[in-house]
């Protein structure tokens, strides 16, 4: 009787059940990067605006305090999108006439809320956690967390993009060793941790010398302290009143 399939079948054969046994790793390895890539997270990625706001221009260039815009940033869940009569505080007074800002004025004339040229909805949101995630500006601003740790470098944005990618891994990665990440100095006794924060954007404003950690902090980066330098449990919980437990627990984030 003759061979009905030739020896390299044997080889077709294995061949199709490795790569049968491979592409699910290879699938799950393709999606995985791909939800984490910028093509998903947006990070990176301007997002279009009805006005070109430039965070460069007023807060490097100009030196205006973000909690002017930001009001709640001190004191609320939400740091807050300023109003248009914020805007018009300013712009009633110098560049009353650009059509760039022509959204803004129509708005507070109008008292509706500001719209792109063609009626589309305002601003699109740059920075959200999901809906299922609880996050509090105050607290972490009252911390020492500067806001360019999650941020990004946002006094270098001319049009603003998201800096991080807000995955859960991220964020663990500080909530699970806060001692490395926080970027007030606890020896300072000056200024307290939430004074701090904002006391860099005051010395960029004015020029001034920056350590090397306020300027990794400055560029988005997450300016992780030095191996002499890092805190101790004890102190976390004396001078931020931070417990490691308690941030680690899912119920901190997902209420």
């Amino acid at each position: 009787m003759s061979q009905l399939f030739k020896p390299s079948a044997n080889t077709a054969a294995r061949g199709g059940m490795l790569a049968l046994s491979i592409a699910p790793i290879v699938l799950f390895y393709a999606g995985s990067t791909l939800s984490r890539s910028p093509a998903n997270t947006k990070q990176g990625v301007p997002l279009n605006q009805p006005v070109p706001f430039s965070h460069k221009h007023h807060v490097k260039e100009l030196g205006i305090d973000c909690r002017f815009c930001h009001t709640g940033v001190e004191k609320s869940a939400v740091a807050g999108i300023p109003p248009v009569e914020t805007c018009m505080t300013c712009h009633s007074q110098i560049w009353t006439n650009s059509p760039l800002l022509e959204p803004v004025r129509k708005s507070f004339e109008t008292g509706t809320p500001i719209q792109f040229a063609n009626g589309d909805k305002g601003w699109n949101v740059v920075n959200k956690v999901p809906e299922f995630v609880y996050f509090n500006h105050s607290i972490h601003v009252d911390r020492g967390v500067s806001c360019n740790q999650c941020h990004g470098p946002v006094q270098e944005m001319q049009m603003t993009y998201k800096g991080k990618p807000f995955a859960m891994s991220w964020c663990l990665e500080c909530h699970r060793k806060p001692e490395a990440f926080i970027f007030a100095d606890p020896t300072r006794k000056d200024l307290s941790p939430r004074e701090q924060v904002f006391e860099l954007y005051r010395k960029i404003q004015n020029d001034e010398e920056l350590t090397h950690r306020e300027w990794e902090v400055s560029q988005g980066m997450m300016g992780q302290r030095k191996s002499d330098e890092v805190l101790d449990e004890k102190q976390l919980e004396e001078l931020y009143k931070l417990k490691k437990k308690q941030l680690e627990d899912c119920w901190t984030c997902h209420r």
